[in-house]
């Protein structure tokens, strides 16, 4: 449960070596989160990401979680929840993929599809029902403002996040009146790892920032976040931009 400050107690990550997801982390912890979940694959860098969050005083423990096993998220994500409430589950997994093997190798093509949606869809109906059982907490959902409109240079991940957001909004308003809260998030471009060596598009931000505005999300109870605030009117332009126009764009 949250204490009486309204700051969330218990966090689960979905996607524990996520760099926009640990940032939220550390900040979730400041503001005197006590336990978290990091969920992914089993490795060095999820080992280390958890040392980080207990050097700042947080009960971490990792589970071995895999967004293309759907056939086992219940179990493994049931068993976190068995061990108490959760306030904040944070799905921040995703993949980048590379549009060009893409397009030459459907397979490929296939495994962003399936860890950016189906596997999502899995995790995150399988949380949002123990999160309805327990009758409170938040679901954020790391989708893309890649999704509001797919760009030739990055159909596939682009399509992937669309039908992860609208999969996220649909969830919201299922689960409204439940007391459990569905917040969508929308970054840019975002400086890390997954997109080391590719030139940043306008507007780019950081993990640092996408994580502050998740946590300014979650103490207003948004439903949609943009990050930075300006792509909006942006993305709203690009949406609804003629398609003979839009696909002259260097985008």
């Amino acid at each position: 449960m949250k204490d009486a400050f309204g700051s969330p107690q218990s966090l689960l990550v979905l996607g524990g070596t996520s760099e926009i997801a640990l940032a939220t982390a550390r900040r979730l912890v400041a503001r005197r989160a006590r336990t978290v979940w990091l969920a992914g694959r089993p490795s060095p860098a999820l080992e280390e990401a958890a040392g980080r969050l207990r050097s700042l005083g947080a009960e971490v423990r990792t589970v071995a979680f895999d967004a293309l096993d759907t056939g086992g998220h219940e179990e493994v994500l049931g068993k976190v929840f068995a061990e108490g409430d959760i306030d904040v589950v944070l799905l921040a997994f995703g993949v980048l993929g590379d549009q060009e093997r893409a397009e030459a190798e459907p397979a490929t093509a296939v495994q962003v599809a399936q860890t950016n949606y189906t596997g999502a869809v899995s995790a995150g109906l399988v949380c949002a029902r123990s999160l309805r059982v327990q009758g409170h907490g938040s679901l954020v959902v790391l989708s893309s403002a890649a999704g509001e409109r797919a760009r030739r240079s990055n159909f596939v991940y682009g399509s992937s996040k669309a039908g992860l957001d609208a999969f996220a909004q649909g969830l919201g308003d299922a689960l409204y009146g439940t007391g459990v809260h569905v917040m969508v998030v929308r970054p840019g471009f975002v400086r890390t790892r997954m997109t080391a060596g590719r030139e940043p598009a306008p507007l780019a931000t950081t993990p640092q920032a996408v994580a502050g505005a998740i946590e300014t999300g979650l103490r207003r109870r948004s439903e949609v976040v943009w990050v930075p605030g300006a792509l909006r009117p942006v993305m709203g332009v690009l949406r609804h931009m003629p398609r003979a126009l839009f696909r002259r764009l260097p985008v």
